[in-house]
């Protein structure tokens, strides 16, 4: 050979190589880089919270005593109320005073105020009482500068009550068109309601009449605080030895709860409803901070809900004295009396953040991302809030969490709902267990058929057969995963719907006919001319079998269910097993992504068994081993690693497959082994969802922890896979 000839193909070869390991190093890199993306995009869910002082101004001279303060969502403009009722506005970024509104046009003094947010119910020292709202326009002018406009809304004087002794404290709620409910705790350690109550005649005609009445039953404290909830419907309130006491409002008020909910005999402090008005947080003297929730009893009854404590927060080291709720999420901020600032989140109970800030009362911002409050000294200090993600952490993703209106903790996945009250809920447990689960019925349809297939094709079937067969599944490989969806969801999922007790029952009755059949032709099969015309079709005699078992189980379902599932077996199944059936299930699932995966376990596998050398079967065979015997006991283990290999690849190929599960299930976020209900996996929950998740909020990085989570699965298999392989290698040797 001529020296250049080598050297031309040497240089190729080097080339070559390079070109390869270049080539390759890019792939690596390219996947890292995927991975880096998403961890860094799901990341900032595990961020915590932080404050920053944006402003501080100074007590001005001569000015009265601060009670109150307030911020708008674009933290340009702050309030004040002093104890006289007027209301002083801030521009933020000058901090100049912009403008200042009197609730009450004669000069009073606030004896206490009830806060509903921005909201204000005053009681004066001469026993009038006053309500507003502080609200803030925003306005952009032909440049696109925006500015905030504050002012006092909805001013108004209660009707005058006689009240049968002195009032305390006073809430009102509703009004601007709705009904108004007030409560008004008096000094003998009564309520005093006042009801708008609106009926209709039989021809439709409204009528609004106010009905009064006292709560003058025996309770077991003071009342130490108390709260109203936005429909006027529910009153909660604290007394001064820890009970915590419910009472549903109507013609007359029903005491429907009194527990304790602060322990060792100390006083409720605080107290507040969470956003949605269904669990109420209570602080108390001992600085506990603690929300309940009304929860239906043990035998099922919605009407006879009771509170229990569901979550408890970080408790402050000192009696708390304000609990201000987030009109964003599940959110609270407390206050003690030492002037420490709380942030948490009910749900996750997360604790969020912590301000030693010696104020001595507070506001929060409608979104959460301000927070203003008032130091001994009366000067206001404010805040900007970075806090996007508060309820996210491991326990709400892979923990059971007590969410609202749930009777017991669980794992839930339900990102959004109708109302902006919503607790999302975002488990991923259920989605893990919907990716398991579907590639578990998967496999136990495809593994079967792909590994004996293979071990017909490359031992028993004739070459010209196997030369047919083989690129013929292959091929399947082929067809879109769509495809086979579309197929599935809309004809097979019907298709089995309607035979659904025959397809069961031909799980007993096909395997049974197998049985027989082998058993009666096993003789015919021995001998000499049998076996050697029927060699490697010997298939085609279970055709018939095939088709008799699936016509016996066809005539006979509709028989079994008339006779033992009272002619519905769906139903009977839902009344008697308390199992609902659902067109697309796991049944469905089960043939769909088999399909997908049985061409790459047949392929692989058929591959790893043909590269046997046929001298280990001679030998086998040689020394008196049935050809089964051979294939079981020398093909199959020196064709382990292979095999091996064959079935973690189809694994990986179900665990992400996307569009098959998307269309083929319900898409339902349960944890159930049933084969009859759906599931929802990762892949399928991030096509999904990704449409509606708002770039860079909570749900869209859940998302991205999603295709971690999928990414690092598919990665543990393939590890966990090759080292097994590896083991299989080393103890059959190279095959």
């Amino acid at each position: 050979m001529e020296r250049r000839f080598i050297q031309k193909v040497r240089r190729h070869d080097r080339i070559a190589t390079r070109v390869i390991t270049v080539g390759g190093m890019l792939i690596i890199a390219s996947v890292i880089a995927i991975l880096l993306l998403i961890v860094k995009v799901a990341l900032p869910l595990f961020a915590p919270a932080s404050a920053e002082v944006i402003r501080q101004l100074p007590a001005r001279a001569g000015q009265t005593a601060l009670v109150a303060a307030g911020m708008d969502d674009y933290r340009e403009v702050a309030f004040a109320l002093d104890n006289q009722g007027i209301f002083t506005f801030y521009d933020l970024k000058s901090g100049a005073t912009l403008t200042t509104a009197a609730i009450s046009e004669t000069p009073r003094t606030i004896r206490v105020f009830e806060r509903n947010h921005d909201a204000f119910t005053i009681l004066w020292q001469d026993g009038g009482v006053s309500r507003c709202r502080v609200a803030y326009t925003p306005t952009f002018d032909a440049n696109g500068q925006r500015t905030i406009t504050p002012e006092l809304q909805g001013r108004q004087e209660l009707p005058p009550e006689n009240y049968p002794a002195a009032p305390l404290r006073v809430a009102a709620r509703g009004g601007d068109g709705a009904p108004l409910t007030t409560v008004a705790l008096l000094a003998d350690n009564r309520f005093s309601v006042s009801r708008q109550v609106t009926t209709s005649d039989l021809f439709g005609n409204e009528t609004t009449e106010n009905v009064s009445f006292l709560i003058a039953e025996e309770l077991p404290g003071a009342i130490t605080a108390f709260v109203l909830d936005q429909a006027g419907t529910t009153l909660y309130a604290g007394t001064d030895n820890g009970s915590l006491l419910r009472w549903e409002l109507g013609d007359a008020a029903t005491r429907t709860d009194n527990v304790v909910a602060v322990a060792g005999n100390r006083a409720v402090t605080a107290i507040a409803l969470v956003l949605g008005d269904i669990s109420v947080a209570v602080g108390g003297a001992d600085g506990s901070l603690a929300t309940w929730m009304p929860v239906a009893s043990e035998d099922g009854d919605a009407g006879s809900k009771k509170l229990r404590k569901i979550h408890a927060l970080a408790s402050h080291p000192g009696p708390v004295t304000a609990i201000l709720p987030s009109l964003r999420s599940k959110s609270l901020v407390s206050l003690d009396r030492s002037g420490t600032v709380h942030f948490d989140h009910m749900t996750s109970e997360n604790h969020l953040l912590t301000l030693a800030a010696d104020l001595a009362a507070i506001g929060l911002s409608a979104n959460d991302n301000g927070l203003v409050g008032i130091d001994r000294q009366g000067g206001l200090r404010l805040w900007a809030i970075d806090n996007p993600h508060p309820e996210i952490n491991l326990k709400t993703l892979f923990g059971k969490v007590w969410y609202e209106s749930y009777p017991a903790p669980g794992y839930t996945w339900q990102s959004s709902s109708g109302n902006d009250d919503f607790e999302p809920k975002l488990s991923l447990v259920p989605l893990l267990f919907g990716t398991m689960k579907g590639t578990l019925y998967a496999m136990i349809f495809a593994l079967p058929l792909a590994i004996f297939g293979a071990v017909y094709v490359s031992q028993f079937a004739p070459p010209h057969f196997k030369q047919t067969i083989k690129p013929a599944v292959e091929i399947m490989a082929s067809v879109p995963s769509v495809v086979i969806g579309f197929l599935v969801a809309l004809w097979l999922a019907p298709l089995v719907e309607r035979a659904v007790l025959a397809m069961l029952l031909a799980v007993v009755v096909v395997p049974l006919f197998f049985l027989i059949f082998i058993l009666l032709i096993r003789p015919l099969c021995e001998t000499p001319t049998s076996h050697h015309r029927m060699k490697g079709y010997e298939f085609l005699l279970l055709v018939p079998v095939i088709l008799l078992a699936g016509g016996v189980c066809l005539t006979a379902a509709p028989w079994l269910e008339t006779r033992f599932f009272g002619g519905d077996f769906q139903q009977w199944l839902f009344d008697v097993a308390g199992m609902r059936y659902d067109q697309r299930n796991s049944i469905i699932i089960a043939f769909g992504l088999g399909i997908a995966v049985i061409p790459i376990i047949f392929s692989i596998t058929e591959d790893a068994i043909s590269n046997i050398p046929p001298s280990l079967t001679a030998a086998s065979l040689a020394l008196g081993a049935s050809r089964w015997q051979t294939i079981w006991r020398v093909v199959l283990p020196s064709a382990s690693p292979g095999i091996f290999a064959a079935i973690m690849i189809g694994f990986g190929r179900a665990v992400g497959e996307t569009m098959i599960v998307l269309m083929a299930t319900g898409n339902t976020p349960i944890i159930d082994w049933s084969l009859f209900n759906g599931m929802r996996t990762l892949s399928a929950n991030i096509a999904v969802e990704i449409p509606e998740a708002p770039v860079n909020g909570t749900l869209y990085r859940v998302l991205f922890l999603c295709a971690t989570l999928l990414f690092l699965l598919t990665f543990l298999l393939n590890t966990g896979a090759e080292i097994v392989r590896e083991r299989l290698r080393k103890k059959y040797g190279r095959y």
